[in-house]
């Protein structure tokens, strides 16, 4: 019993000694490894360009993210990419499943990392996406399909802006 309270004891100390924000080398490597499983088995090369870009858009949970957002951020952390080769990226990520598409004005798009299926708010003002649960819209009566058509999907946006 007193081995097991040690034990608890120094899980304790490890998960409160003020580093939970930081991730170790190994959480790091663990990680990054994750990423290149999945470009791989997406049938991507996991070049240097691709895994560092895959790093922030996958990095930290899901997210929607522009190209010109992504660019900055990628400038921000030293990597030396155009913003043609983040529109390439963000395109082979989306072909093959790893990101989704989100037009919510002209040619304005967003890449999502929730490929589930959802919906959202637009917020106008701010720019940005939140994402809806499929189970909080209920779609019905939706009309017949033309002939010899299928349902790929159903996006939608529901744009908000700051006055009532």
């Amino acid at each position: 019993m007193k081995n097991l309270l040690f034990i608890l004891i120094l899980c304790y100390g490890a998960f409160h000694s003020g580093n939970e924000g930081q991730m170790s080398k190994r959480d790091i490597n663990r990680d990054m490894m994750k990423i290149e499983e999945h470009l791989r088995a997406a049938g991507l090369r996991p070049t240097r360009q691709r895994m560092a870009l895959a790093e922030l858009l996958f990095g930290h949970g899901d997210r929607h993210v522009t190209a010109e957002q992504l660019h900055r951020e990628a400038r921000d952390a030293g990597l030396g990419v155009s913003l043609a080769t983040i529109y390439n990226t963000l395109n082979q990520f989306t072909e093959v499943g790893l990101l989704r598409q989100v037009v919510t004005t002209g040619n304005h798009t967003f890449y999502d990392t929730n490929t589930s299926e959802h919906y959202h708010f637009y917020l106008e003002e701010s720019d940005e996406l939140i994402d809806i649960p499929r189970d909080q819209i209920d779609l019905k009566g939706l009309p017949p399909l033309p002939e010899g058509k299928r349902m790929k999907g159903v996006d939608i946006i529901i744009r908000l802006s700051g006055t009532s």
